[in-house]
């Protein structure tokens, strides 16, 4: 049996989120999200001028407005369904395990909950960032913040961390149970289903980060199960650099053209709604597609806190944390 000094943590780790839809609190969030050298690889005398300048002077204001557009009763959907995600996988898990949620960007921050985590006799944690591909700007910069925290701690838990898990047939299985049941509920039938990914700096790829490839797999293995076409786009662009491609908007909009008028976008590289997938596709991609043309749209949530997210993550967590389980 587990004793409390030596209890086994689980740390669900997301981006982040401003603590109100406000252009104070998005300025805050926005100003340490955009300063991770993870984020933007540019060199610091270069960038922060451009940051502290007209980034933060004219963004925080237009971001405010899109969070107002998805802020729920709760709290930012992010933060929400993240929350919720912990509350339930607790509950599935059992008493043996202490499952905790953190921020990279704002708060609860990484450091505050894996102190308090250890706080609670926790000498074993398993940091699970929840990105299915892997990418630098995510996966690595929240292992970064862990690792960070733990460097100021004398006596340090054992840590083990969670691999991305792009083609983990669990995943796999999640996405098309949850696909199909939202598709089954439409009131009509898409021509096209879209996965719209967020998108990343060209350059990331040529420097070797797996991501773009990782993205494919997940849209091809998802084709697979589904038995139909599973069209790639990437989001969320930023800055003048090139960026992934083709990009989401841009297709949406030329979608009529081609004869494609019903369309339903899923996007699967989050593993939960938020601004980028409520505002910038459920509404604005909603908007370039239905204005170019087009007759039906609908995004598909993301897996959320749902039944399907729960048989994931319980899979994923058993396998991680296999030989410190049932010792």
């Amino acid at each position: 049996m587990t004793t409390l000094v030596d209890r086994i943590g689980v740390l669900l780790i997301n981006l982040g989120t401003p603590d109100a839809p406000d252009p104070a609190s998005v300025r805050r969030y926005l100003g340490e999200f955009l300063s991770d050298r993870r984020v933007v690889e540019l060199p610091k005398l270069l960038w922060q001028p451009i940051l502290r300048g007209p980034v933060l002077l004219t963004r925080p204001r237009k971001s405010a407005r899109a969070y107002k557009e998805v802020w729920m009763e709760e709290g930012s959907p992010l933060a929400v369904y993240t929350r919720e995600t912990a509350v339930r996988l607790q509950g599935e898990v059992g008493g043996d395990v202490l499952v905790d949620w953190a921020m990279r960007y704002g708060n609860p921050s990484i450091e505050t909950r894996l102190r308090a985590m250890i706080a609670q006799g926790c000498g074993r944690i398993l940091l699970a960032p929840l990105y299915p591909q892997y990418c630098a700007a995510t996966t690595a910069t929240a292992l970064d913040a862990a690792y960070a925290a733990l460097a100021k701690l004398r006596s340090q838990p054992a840590i083990r961390t969670l691999p991305p898990y792009y083609a983990d047939p669990a995943y796999i299985e999640a996405l098309r149970a949850s696909t199909e049941r939202q598709l089954a509920a439409l009131d009509f039938t898409p021509a096209l289903l879209l996965a719209s990914f967020h998108g990343m700096p060209e350059r990331t790829r040529e420097l070797g980060d797996p991501y773009h490839a990782q993205c494919l797999v997940t849209a091809d293995l998802l084709a697979q199960a589904l038995g139909r076409e599973v069209r790639v786009t990437f989001q969320s662009r930023f800055g003048a650099a090139k960026w992934l491609g083709p990009a989401t908007d841009e297709v949406l909009r030329s979608l009529p053209g081609e004869g494609i008028r019903d369309v339903a976008v899923l996007t699967p590289g989050f593993s939960a709604d938020c601004l980028e997938t409520l505002e910038e596709i459920a509404m604005r991609g909603a908007e370039d597609f239905l204005s170019s043309g087009g007759n039906h749209f609908t995004h598909l949530s993301c897996l959320n806190a749902s039944p399907d997210a729960m048989v994931l993550y319980r899979h994923l967590i058993d396998r991680e944390l296999a030989g410190w389980l049932g010792r």
